[in-house]
């Protein structure tokens, strides 16, 4: 690329709200880094005090979120297409679902479906037996709530307001603080209100990405040094690093047709082949028989889950209680990134396709992930082949896996398929984050386009050089408890774009005008819809 061009390119993005954030994050971390202990004693105790106050408000945020994505789904907006009324969907129903599914779970599901159950099995609540067969189907149960509805309500309920502002409205920036416009006006949008809304959107996701990449590696180095049999170094640790950085930044370049959908849908494959394969080489009736169990103690104990505050514990707060509400924290802070993705990829669906499909298949997904991997871990402790209570109150939980995965048959087959998958949904994750990125921050009309591919690369090395310089000083677990903390501000501003969407709907009156017209089935013989 000629000086020429790669000027022209850097023109394309709207450096008044991207190096803002780059350097906020800069500024933040180095100096936590500095005192690392003594940063995360402080932020752990702020975020504790939010927790024990707050928990009970962050319980309510998730269960309103979804009770507003169903309502939102079945009444009249539902309907409302986000393009042209007739335009057809970008992408079918398999392909939109599996790209929503990569970006929604991630290699997380990986962690948590397989060793979760044994965090609340050890400390289980309702004054349960630890270690009983009841604090197991308490623990199993609860790792399938985390990825479920309300969380998914998190990810999905800021996407309407931006799919209708760059599919119907077609305004060119694909941003947040476009969705506010209808409520603030135009002078705080295109002013300092507008900046401020943006930058707090782009620290939020680039820090989180940075902490994704710095953290997210030892998921794949602790099963392939156990693998080789090895011990895990720096050498393996920035090996993995960079192929995995090579690995997101091909397909961000490559585009969602070609690099996001196509890992997208792999992923997919390899997951319904590593499932059965478990079946049918491990303990398959009982991770049927115990998945049975699980699903049927989830659904008759969902509300318990949904509002559980432990508020009349007598002696110990059990495990549940504090993680649930840092796990519905945790993801307020990339629910503004899932919305956004989500918006660019929905052309074509309606309202109700979009919220729904991001619901419901992601849910589906993670309840059979962790029906499947949470299974051969309980049926290991279960018959005294692995004490995986005792490895979960002694290890990390990704160091854990791979002793639970080595209990199987072909065991080295499995655990290579587990860390290809794994490698492909932490890529999944950070390719659609640089693209929403990348998005968000160009100055082109992203209701017509995709952004450039220069600027995929160039927030790719940003996201990898961020990671790099904070994994070198010691910045990035001060940075994951701060990411956390700054879902307070973002649960504001997903209300308010909910406020928005349905605004903006009843000015433009879409649920009348912008609908999928009926089509000859759709009416009886007098011309009446049916």
């Amino acid at each position: 690329m000629s000086n020429n061009s790669k000027r022209k390119e850097f023109k394309t993005i709207d450096w008044k709200i991207f190096l803002p954030s780059v350097l906020f994050i800069l500024a933040l971390s180095i100096p936590f880094s500095l005192y690392e202990s003594e940063s995360l004693e402080l932020l752990n105790g702020i975020f504790d005090q939010i927790v024990s106050s707050f928990g009970w408000g962050y319980i309510w945020y998730a269960t309103i979120l979804l009770a507003a994505g169903l309502y939102l789904s079945f009444s009249k907006y539902g309907q409302v297409v986000l393009g042209e009324p007739d335009e057809k969907p970008r992408f079918s129903l398999f392909s939109y679902a599996s790209i929503l599914i990569a970006m929604g779970l991630g290699s997380t599901i990986m962690r948590t479906g397989m060793v979760q159950w044994a965090e609340v099995a050890n400390n289980p609540p309702f004054g349960i037996e630890p270690g009983s067969g009841e604090s197991f189907l308490w623990g199993n149960a609860y790792a399938m709530y985390m990825w479920s509805f309300q969380i998914f309500s998190i990810f999905v309920m800021t996407a309407p307001a931006i799919a209708y502002i760059i599919h119907v409205k077609k305004r060119p920036m694909m941003r947040i603080s476009e969705a506010t416009r209808v409520i603030f006006g135009d002078r705080f949008t295109d002013g300092i209100g507008g900046i401020f809304i943006d930058i707090l959107f782009l620290v939020s996701i680039l820090s989180g990405a940075a902490v994704t990449l710095g953290l997210g590696t030892p998921i794949i180095t602790s099963n392939l040094a156990a693998l080789l049999d090895i011990e895990v170094t720096f050498t393996m640790t920035m090996i993995v690093t960079f192929i995995w950085v090579a690995l997101f930044s091909l397909s961000a370049y490559l585009g969602i047709e070609k690099g996001i959908r196509r890992l997208s849908l792999l992923n997919m494959y390899l997951a319904a082949f590593l499932a059965i394969f478990i079946l049918i080489v491990g303990p398959g009736i009982f991770i049927m028989d115990f998945f049975t169990d699980t699903i049927g103690h989830l659904l008759n104990n969902y509300l318990t889950y949904s509002f559980f505050t432990d508020s009349v514990a007598v002696e110990q707060t059990a495990h549940m209680r504090s993680h649930m509400i840092f796990w519905i924290a945790y993801s307020a802070t990339w629910a503004m990134l899932h919305s956004v993705f989500a918006a660019k990829i929905s052309r074509g669906r309606t309202i109700k396709e979009m919220i729904l499909t991001y619901l419901l298949a992601p849910t589906a997904l993670s309840w059979v992930a962790t029906g499947v991997l949470g299974g051969i871990g309980v049926h290991r402790q279960k018959n005294g082949e692995l004490d995986v209570l005792a490895l979960a109150q002694e290890q990390e939980a990704v160091q854990i896996i791979p002793d639970i995965l080595q209990t199987l048959p072909v065991s080295g087959l499995v655990m290579v398929l587990y860390i290809i998958m794994a490698m492909i949904f932490l890529t999944t994750t950070l390719d659609s984050t640089t693209f929403t990125i990348a998005a968000y921050t160009s100055k082109e009309d992203m209701s017509e386009q995709d952004p450039s591919k220069f600027l995929r690369i160039f927030v790719a090395f940003v996201i990898t050089g961020l990671a790099l310089v904070l994994m070198q000083v010691g910045g990035l677990a001060p940075l994951e408890v701060v990411s956390g903390m700054m879902g307070l501000p973002i649960i504001i501003l997903q209300f308010l774009t909910i406020y928005a969407v349905k605004k903006m709907i009843d000015e433009d009156e879409a649920w009348k005008y912008n609908i999928r017209k009926p089509t000859s089935d759709d009416v009886d013989v007098y011309g009446y819809k049916k």
